[in-house]
C-alpha cells in the first residue's frame, strides 16, 4: 500500500497511443476531471509527435503530455521511456493502456521500482488473433507471459476483455478485476432544443435520423452501416444518416456513399465535442455494428440519452444497462434483416422516459462517480493487488 506524506500527491503515469477521442481516452479524461487532483497527480505518456485531441485539455488540468517514441523498435523504446522515467518520474503508479504490449513496458516499470502496475485491457481482439502469424503467435505469448510477471493488478473493461489479455481462467485470479469505465453523466441532465441541433447540422426536424459515432476503421464496420441505410432509404425519403469521427476508412466510406447516390442523406460532421448534445438532440436511433469490442461507452452513452440502442451480437451483454432500448442483431444477419429492426422504431414510442433511463446508469458503476473509488484503491495498492 501506497502511504503518502502529508502535502504529496500519488503520482500516476498513463501509457496509452495517442490521446485523441477513443473510447478508454475520453475514459480517462473523465477520470482527469473528477479526480481529486489535489491528492493524485496524473500524466500521460505517448507514442507520437503528433497532437491529440485532448492534449489541451490535459495540459490545462495540470497534467504532462510525454512523448516516449519507438514503440515498434524494443531498444530504441526502453532507452526512450528510461529516460523518461528518470526525467519526469519517480512515478507511483504506471497505468498503461496499450493491450498486450503493457507487457513490455510494465517490465521496464519493475526494473525502474514503480510499485503499482496495471494492465488494463479495453478490446478483445482474439478473433483478429486467430490466423496470426507465427512470429505474431510468438510475440502475444510473451507479452501475456510479462503481464502474469510484471504487472500488479489486471483490470479490463468487461468480461471478453479480461479473457482475451489475461486468460481464459483470469477470474480465478484475485489481482484482476473488472473495472467498468465511467462516463459523466452530467452533460446529459441538459436539455438541448432538438430544432437548433439539427438545423445546425443540416438536418430537417422532420427527418427519422440513424447516427453512429465512432472511428472509420474496419472494427466499426462502417460497410454494413452504409448497406442498411441505403436500405431505409430506399422506404423512407425523409431517413438521414449521421457520422460521426475520423479514420482512416473515411474516404472509402464516402466514395461507398458517392457511388449509391446517398450524399445528399449521409451527414459526416467529423469530430464533435458535443456528444451528449448531439445524442439527446439530433439522433433517433443509434447503431453499432461492431466485430469486436471491450465494452463500448458510446453505448452507454447513447443509453443515458434515452436512445434506442441497435448494436451485434458480437459486443458483449455486459453494455446493456436500459434494457427495453436494447436491439441485438447478429452481424452474419443481411443488410435487409437490419434495416427491417430498425425501420421498427421509425413511428414507435420510446418505452422509457430518458430521465429515468439516465437515472438507471447513475446507480451503476458506469457512472464515473461510482467507479472512481476502487480505481483510486489500485491507485493506492489497496484493491486487486496481489
Amino acid at each position: 500500500m501506497i502511504t503518502l506524506k502529508q502535502g504529496n500527491r500519488i503520482k500516476i503515469i498513463h501509457i496509452l497511443g495517442k490521446m485523441d477521442r477513443g473510447g478508454a481516452e475520453t475514459w480517462l479524461m473523465h477520470v482527469q476531471r473528477n479526480i481529486n487532483r489535489e491528492k493524485y497527480q496524473i500524466d500521460f505518456i505517448v507514442h507520437t509527435n503528433d497532437p491529440g485531441d485532448y492534449d489541451e485539455e490535459i495540459i490545462r488540468l495540470g497534467s504532462k503530455i510525454i512523448i516516449c517514441l519507438s514503440p515498434s523498435h524494443p531498444w530504441k523504446y526502453y532507452r526512450n521511456m528510461m529516460r523518461v522515467l528518470h526525467e519526469h518520474g519517480p512515478y507511483d503508479v504506471i497505468h498503461s493502456h496499450v493491450h498486450h504490449f503493457s507487457g513490455y513496458i510494465l517490465r521496464i516499470a519493475k526494473k525502474f521500482a514503480i510499485p503499482v502496475r496495471i494492465a488494463h485491457s479495453h478490446i478483445d481482439t482474439s478473433n483478429l488473433q486467430e490466423n496470426s502469424s507465427i512470429k505474431r503467435r510468438l510475440y502475444l505469448y510473451l507479452m501475456k507471459r510479462w503481464i502474469e510477471s510484471y504487472s500488479t493488478i489486471g483490470l479490463a473493461a468487461s468480461q471478453e476483455a479480461a479473457c482475451d489479455l489475461f486468460g481464459p481462467h483470469w477470474n480465478s485470479k484475485p489481482w484482476i478485476k473488472i473495472h467498468y469505465c465511467g462516463i459523466d453523466l452530467a452533460p446529459f441532465r441538459e436539455k438541448y432544443d432538438p430544432r437548433e441541433v439539427r438545423s445546425e447540422l443540416g438536418i430537417d426536424e422532420k427527418s427519422f435520423v440513424m447516427g453512429h459515432i465512432g472511428r472509420f476503421d474496419k472494427q466499426k464496420n462502417h460497410i454494413l452501416i452504409v448497406d442498411v441505410f441505403e436500405k431505409i432509404a430506399k422506404r423512407d425519403q425523409n431517413a438521414v444518416l449521421l457520422l460521426v469521427g475520423t479514420g482512416p476508412l473515411l474516404p472509402y466510406i464516402k466514395k461507398r456513399v458517392e457511388e449509391s447516390d446517398l450524399n445528399k442523406k449521409v451527414h459526416f460532421v467529423g469530430i464533435r465535442k458535443d456528444i451528449p448534445r448531439i445524442l439527446i438532440a439530433a439522433i433517433d436511433v443509434f447503431i453499432l455494428p461492431s466485430l469486436y469490442e471491450g465494452l463500448p461507452l458510446v453505448g452507454l452513452e447513447a443509453q443515458a440519452a434515452g436512445k434506442y440502442f441497435i448494436r451485434s451480437e458480437e459486443i458483449t451483454d455486459e453494455v446493456d444497462v436500459v434494457k427495453p432500448l436494447i436491439k441485438r442483431i447478429s452481424n452474419r444477419q443481411s443488410a435487409e434483416i437490419w434495416a427491417n429492426e430498425i425501420c421498427k422504431f421509425r413511428n414507435q414510442e420510446i418505452p422509457i422516459s430518458r430521465e429515468k433511463a439516465l437515472g438507471m446508469i447513475e446507480n451503476t458503476n458506469f457512472n464515473i462517480l461510482n467507479g472512481l473509488d476502487n480505481l483510486e484503491r489500485c491507485y493506492k495498492g489497496e484493491y486487486g493487488k496481489r
